[in-house]
């Protein structure tokens, strides 16, 4: 259980206050800690994953004995003295070489874990792309229907979204996108399903620099060079959130009463969004007479009238 820590003065009472879960987050801080022994393999993992998360990356140089899944309270002490959400652990052994494990915070208290594999590496010097510099936010594909369906897939989305975003906007330009992280999953074994946790396909992981160039037209032309660094990661142990901890996690606020008078937190009702991101809407239209529909008046269907008439009704 954690002590409880009383502020003693206003300064110290705005510095806890600012270390409580917000409502808009800023850019999450990730530590990246080594343990006990380490490979080459990742130290290297490490250190391009660093480069890319820069500024909002801490990195402890000693190594420390650390074991994610049996003990969390290094990580809970280190969470809280360097307000930081999130921890990147990497660790080696002949029982799990090269092992990887992702760590999410809530509230100073361990929410969830994910460890993976990393069974292919290549580091980021091996590529002559121009590098993104740092404090810019990727652009995030997942290119595989099992991070919407499976659940060991939605977290692994889940984690690497908040290792790679920075701070909320609104808006964006062509030129604030320098590079793209794509992450697509190799094809399941043979009778795979989503209920099954035996044999995961590998998650691949790349990175490509954007180019844009003229097209002739508004929208440039654009052009991916892959930067690295390039991962092939395998799915191992993990650990579930809490229920009542991931409730209090994702929890929204009560809209406010000029939110709702414009209609902001009301469910629109046959209306969604394609896969190309397009608005589309349903209209339910009542039962068509056809007798009814007025035509175009052509003067060869008009009724004749006058004397021509009259004489045709008397014969």
């Amino acid at each position: 259980m954690l002590r409880v820590v009383k502020p003693k003065n206003a300064r110290s009472k705005r510095v806890m206050l600012a270390r409580e879960p917000q409502e808009v987050e800023q850019a999450k801080t990730c530590i990246f800690v080594k343990g006990s022994t380490t490979g080459e393999r990742l130290n290297g993992v490490m250190r391009d994953l660093m480069a890319l998360k820069r500024p909002n990356a801490i990195s402890f140089s000693k190594k420390n004995t650390v074991h994610p899944f049996e003990s969390t309270d290094s990580f809970t002490f280190w969470g809280q003295k360097n307000d930081a959400p999130l921890f990147l652990v990497g660790t080696h052994s002949k029982k799990r070489p090269h092992d990887l494990t992702f760590i999410r915070m809530y509230d100073s208290r361990v929410l969830e874990l994910c460890e993976l594999g990393v069974d292919a590496y290549v580091p980021m010097s091996d590529f002559s792309g121009r590098k993104p510099p740092p404090g810019h936010r990727p652009l995030m594909l997942f290119d595989s229907p099992l991070f919407d369906t499976h659940p060991r897939f939605q977290q692994v989305r889940s984690l690497l979204l908040d290792l790679f975003n920075g701070e909320q906007i609104d808006a964006i330009t062509l030129a604030g996108l320098e590079h793209v992280v794509q992450v697509s999953v190799g094809p399941p074994p043979p009778g795979f399903t989503n209920e099954s946790d035996a044999e995961l396909p590998v998650v691949h992981v790349r990175c490509y620099s954007m180019r844009f160039l003229a097209s002739g037209q508004r929208i440039p032309r654009v052009e991916l060079e892959q930067i690295g660094p390039s991962l092939d990661l395998s799915l191992r142990r993990h650990q579930a959130p809490d229920e009542d901890m991931w409730r209090a996690a994702t929890r929204k606020r009560k809209m406010e009463k000029k939110d709702v008078e414009k209609g902001l937190g009301r469910k629109r009702k046959n209306v969604g969004v394609d896969d190309a991101g397009d608005m589309v809407g349903r209209i339910h239209l009542g039962k068509q007479d056809l007798g009814k529909l007025q035509g175009r008046k052509v003067r060869a269907l008009k009724e004749e009238r006058g004397p021509k008439r009259r004489k045709v009704d008397e014969e």
